[in-house]
């Protein structure tokens, strides 16, 4: 990379009453960035000015900036302040976000009428949302955004661009937040991001040190919270999309084998209306042919040859989303795209996933056919891989993450093999440690993956993590089904327009008839969801102590007052449901981007 692109990778905040500077602090000698507190201009200082006592700044050392957000009249610095390095990727050192703060420059909305003000507020109460995002990865060195295989083959020219110039969009987590950077021209300061997981590991094997790592990146362009974002929209961006790619180093050796995972590509949903589990509507069904095409077709241009792996169920509402998803892929499937089905839970039921290995059995040619990446000591290319596995479930989370990582494991021990680290009937078990540690790692992933979409870790992730279902596990998984439910009905309503805004995917604009914010009154006023689940713990207390103390004779009324608390409950829940969301309360107040 060309010096005069190289990222800074330490810096100071100064924290001005009128003014942020950003210091380079590597001993560069570089410009200070000056950010105005008033306007969010921007402009390259040769120094930090004198500090008077009308001028004493607070002082911190920044990791990075992220971007920038412009709201109705305002915008907002988004920097890293904690940071920790995870490990590494093809050498160079990478970095977990630990802690991000959302900088004001909102002193011109003094001057604004006091509607205005209003939403401005509501709208910058996202922005603490989005302060609390998980699973954010950077590295100063190396693009972090493109496999293994995608880095190996940038030319020469493409690999001295800034490394924000070289990423992938759909996986540039901060893609929307770069753009005023981008604008002014400082490259020095613009640190890409990618959001999803980073887990690695070293063990020896005999006399060899092999190093296995896990990334998964997340996919922005339909990115989002579990039910708030289901199957595809018209451009065939899927909801969940995410690229694993392990790799393994030993030797000088580095393979690398990529998989991807996403919503079944047309346009479905499932409303949030209170129910443990909505139903599933098919929307546009004369449009999914079209859609899936477009999505197939740029998983072709981006991966080479594509397996769709679906695990949803025959029957019920999956079965009617399994149905479309197969008769839409009639139309679709030739010499470089198949599709197949499996049905996950009643070939494995919900304990005996061992039976994945009759899946294994019929998309072992084509993982053998399309190969994984592979450079030598010298750097030498020596295979490489040309088709992908695209695994679906209803969630892509749980019964995926299960089948991922035997897919993984499977083309782990032929890597190994194709190495020289294993014999021809050697594999991963037998390794107590390396198969243990290796379990771990996938959980890990799954869990990642898993509490950035849902919001919990990964159910049957017991399965994953030891190699069979615990008792442990099935009450855990019970446990985050709940917590997966309250927070599909109570949070991630405010989650999905935090994501949304920080995405670019809704633009704040002001409008002439823009609407005033709704006061809130009566029953609405206390509508939240501490209140409610007060109701819910009342509700099941009067609930137990009726039926305790009841005699046979009077247990009818006492159930009868139970369930009114239960209705009770329910209907201060609807109020916090219909209070939930700002982008679906106030349309006028945003515009689709693009």
């Amino acid at each position: 990379m060309d010096s005069r692109n190289k990222l800074h990778s330490r810096l100071r905040l100064w924290e001005f009453p009128d003014q942020y500077i950003i210091e380079p602090a590597d001993g560069s000698g570089a410009p200070c960035l000056d950010i105005s507190r008033v306007d969010a201009s921007m402009k390259l200082i040769d120094q930090v000015g004198e500090c008077d006592s009308l001028r004493v700044p607070k002082i911190h050392p920044i990791s990075g900036v992220v971007g920038m957000l412009k709201l109705l009249a305002g915008s907002y610095l988004v920097v890293v302040t904690e940071s920790e390095r995870v490990g590494s990727f093809l050498g160079h050192p990478i970095f977990k976000i630990t802690s991000l703060k959302v900088l004001p420059c909102d002193h011109s909305l003094k001057n604004s009428p006091e509607e205005q003000k209003k939403m401005e507020n509501e709208f910058s109460r996202l922005l603490s949302v989005a302060e609390k995002t998980t699973g954010l990865f950077f590295s100063y060195q190396v693009n972090l955004t493109l496999s293994s295989q995608r880095l190996h083959d940038l030319g020469a020219e493409s690999k001295s661009l800034p490394l924000w110039r070289q990423a992938e969009p759909r996986f540039l987590w901060n893609n929307y937040m770069l753009e005023v950077l981008i604008d002014n021209k400082l490259d020095q300061f613009l640190l890409p991001v990618i959001q999803g997981s980073f887990n690695s590991f070293e063990t020896a094997i005999g006399k060899d040190i092999v190093d296995i790592t896990l990334i998964a990146r997340r996919c922005t362009r339909r990115n989002g919270t579990r039910m708030w974002r289901r199957g595809a929209d018209a451009d065939g961006y899927v909801a969940n999309f995410v690229e694993t790619e392990q790799i393994v180093q030993m030797n000088g050796y580095t393979s690398s084998f990529v998989q991807v995972r996403g919503s079944m590509p047309f346009m479905w949903e499932q409303i949030v209306d209170l129910t443990y589990k909505p139903k599933f509507e098919i929307v546009q069904p004369e449009e999914a042919t079209r859609i899936a095409e477009r999505h197939f077709l740029d998983l072709r241009k981006k991966y080479g040859s594509v397996l769709a792996v679906d695990l949803v169920n025959k029957h019920g509402g999956e079965g009617r989303l399994s149905e479309k998803f197969a008769s839409v892929m009639q139309h679709i499937t030739g010499d470089e795209i198949r599709y197949l089905h499996f049905d996950f839970h009643q070939i494995c039921g919900h304990i005996h996933f061992e039976r994945l290995s009759i899946l294994y059995e019929q998309i072992e040619g084509f993982l053998e056919q399309n190969g994984y990446f592979l450079l030598n000591e010298k750097g030498d290319k020596m295979k490489e891989q040309l088709g992908v596995v695209r695994t679906n479930c209803i969630d892509c989370l749980d019964r995926t993450n299960v089948t991922q990582s035997m897919i993984g494991r499977k083309m782990l021990e032929l890597q190994l093999r194709r190495i020289g680290v294993f014999g021809a009937e050697e594999t991963i078990s037998s390794h107590p440690n390396f198969d243990e540690r290796y379990k771990i790692l996938w959980a890990n992933h799954g869990d990642d993956v898993s509490i950035q979409y849902s919001g919990t870790p990964a159910l049957k992730g017991d399965f994953v993590r030891y190699g069979h279902r615990t008792a442990q596990g099935v009450l855990k998984d019970g446990w985050s089904s709940l917590r997966r439910y309250y927070m599909n009905n109570f949070a991630d309503g405010t989650k999905q327009d935090a994501i949304d805004l920080l995405q670019g995917h809704y633009i704040v604009a002001v409008n002439r008839d823009m609407a005033p914010v709704p006061q809130k009154g009566g029953l609405e006023a206390v509508a939240n969801f501490p209140v409610a689940l007060a109701v819910v713990l009342l509700s099941f207390w009067f609930a137990t102590m009726s039926m305790k103390q009841a005699g046979s004779d009077y247990k009818h009324k006492h159930l009868f007052f139970s369930l009114l608390w239960t209705g009770i409950c329910v209907g201060v829940a609807a109020l916090v449901r219909a209070n939930g969301r700002i982008f679906c309360n106030r349309p006028r107040l945003h515009k689709p981007r693009g």
